[in-house]
């Protein structure tokens, strides 16, 4: 069967999730196709972080971080089971930056965002104060100041919820083979499990992230190809350094950046790098010369030392930045970037952030207006992600009703479910009254009920999908488990389900 759509979007990463959930909130019909599955690439190797980006401003981003900072509000509203305020402690290096700058810095970041729903900074000296014991001796002050935390792959997920509740066709595992303009539309072939099928579109989105060049030359085949520059960032993830629920971010000569930020209640994640990547675009990992650079940028902040040894996972990703005449990665802007061609109705998009997906996604759909003069009007801003439409937008508030309810549920497992699902929690936890009624315990505190839910309803399919994009718990499952898992996967998976798509 043919499929027929307005827009068809490459890439399931979150600026291709984000379109699909505007446009088809505005009445498009929306076919997503991603080769792998959801979030696989980039859009789940962030720090995890919904931020301005403060370094920023030392590059005159005024209005890049102005964005992030607002849409970081917009976020806490429409998603406050996934973005969660945390305090960021940045100790004062007077050889790097002196403090009247940082102080600047920090005032102008929290003025930036026009109701902030986060505190505001302060100065802190570490003599007496909690934040100051894990640093070496030779920091004496510094300062807090607050950003917010997310899980990147569940955000990607909320985002293709949105586009499927608005009627979108989401297919994972699916890669397109060619794109033909021909007879005033798109011809797409698409292959999934070595079957070729064919659909076409009045209009086209390349959100194909770093493979948005390959998109260009391979599948596409225009004729002035948008040209990118790729950096690659990597995070180091390590036995808790720390106690405490508060982050650090750290400065280096280089100008860059290194944030430490609490992880799955045992871990500390450290990360990112900047590094230009020229290489295989499916071959993207850590280096060992990473590796180092963040051991080392640890051992010159805090007590406890850290080597490679200490290092029990690592995960890199890749950004596709604009080209701008730039040789410091850490310099190239974070903004996006559109390049539209109306005669073959192709849009690219280039860049972008976690934080600004909304805007970005927004902005891309309203360039789509000539096109379709029909389309609604904007309208993700005040609407709730799905699992966001919680008591007053106050999680805690939330969380308390949710326990309450499900007061059988052990306090790890209910925070994990509130956290992770919002209020579609209770699409897999409906008519269960004990642990016993989630069927077989897994791993971890992953039942059987979770799985066939992410099978079924988020485009789950493997032992990876569910551990390391949907549940985040890839670390604390063995090696047998996961095989049970990817054994249990596919018993599910071969049974009827309501979701829709591949996967």
């Amino acid at each position: 069967m043919e499929l027929t759509s307005d827009l068809f979007i490459i890439g399931g990463g979150i600026n291709g999730a984000g379109i699909a959930a505007d446009a088809a909130g505005r009445g498009l019909s929306v076919v997503l196709c991603e080769r792998n599955d959801l979030a696989s690439a980039t859009s789940s190797a962030s720090s995890k972080l919904i931020h301005g980006g403060l370094r920023y401003l030392e590059n005159y981003q005024f209005s890049l971080v102005r964005n992030a900072l607002q849409e970081r509000e917009i976020l806490l509203h429409r998603a406050p089971h996934l973005v969660f305020p945390l305090e960021f402690i940045l100790p004062y290096e007077k050889h790097l930056r002196p403090a009247w700058m940082m102080r600047i810095g920090l005032f102008l970041y929290d003025h930036l965002a026009s109701h902030p729903l986060v505190r505001s900074s302060k100065k802190i000296d570490f003599h007496d104060d909690q934040r100051g014991l894990p640093l070496t001796s030779e920091f004496d002050f510094g300062f807090s100041y607050y950003d917010c935390a997310t899980d990147d792959a569940r955000l990607v997920i909320a985002n293709a919820l949105s586009a499927k509740d608005n009627g979108a066709t989401i297919l994972t595992h699916t890669e397109v083979v060619s794109a033909n303009y021909e007879n005033s539309q798109w011809k797409i072939q698409l292959k999934h499990a070595d079957k070729i099928t064919t659909c076409t579109a009045k209009v086209l989105v390349n959100a194909a992230g770093p493979w948005v060049e390959q998109v260009q030359k391979n599948v596409i085949h225009v004729s002035n190809p948008f040209s990118v520059k790729l950096v690659k960032g990597s995070h180091i993830i390590i036995p808790r350094l720390y106690s405490g629920d508060f982050a650090y971010i750290l400065q280096n000569p280089d100008q860059r950046v290194v944030f430490a930020i609490p992880y799955q209640h045992d871990f500390t994640l450290i990360g990112t790098t900047d590094v230009p990547f020229t290489l295989d675009t499916d071959k993207i990992k850590i280096t060992s010369e990473e590796e180092t650079y963040l051991c080392d940028t640890i051992n010159q902040y805090f007590k406890k030392s850290i080597s490679r040894k200490d290092i029990i996972h690592s995960y890199a990703g890749v950004r596709c930045l604009q080209n701008e005449n730039e040789n410091n990665p850490a310099k190239l802007s974070r903004d996006f970037k559109f390049q539209l061609n109306a005669e073959t109705p192709l849009l690219t998009i280039i860049s972008g952030k976690l934080t600004t997906h909304r805007l970005l996604s927004e902005k891309a759909v309203d360039k789509l207006r000539q096109f379709f003069p029909q389309m609604k009007k904007a309208w993700t801003k005040d609407k709730p992600l799905p699992g966001g439409d919680i008591c007053e937008k106050d999680f805690s508030i939330y969380l308390k009703k949710f326990k309450d309810k499900y007061s059988w549920l052990p306090e790890k497992l209910a925070v994990r479910y509130a956290k992770n699902y919002g209020t579609r929690a209770e699409l897999f936890l409906q008519n269960a009254t004990s642990l016993s009624d989630l069927g077989k315990k897994i791993g971890a505190d992953l039942y059987q009920k979770e799985v066939a839910y992410l099978i079924q309803q988020e485009w789950a399919l493997t032992a990876e999908d569910i551990l390391w994009r949907r549940t985040k718990l890839g670390l604390t499952f063995s090696l047998n488990e996961v095989e049970e898992l990817d054994q249990l996967c596919k018993i599910i998976a071969s049974q009827p389900s309501s979701g829709d798509g591949h996967g």
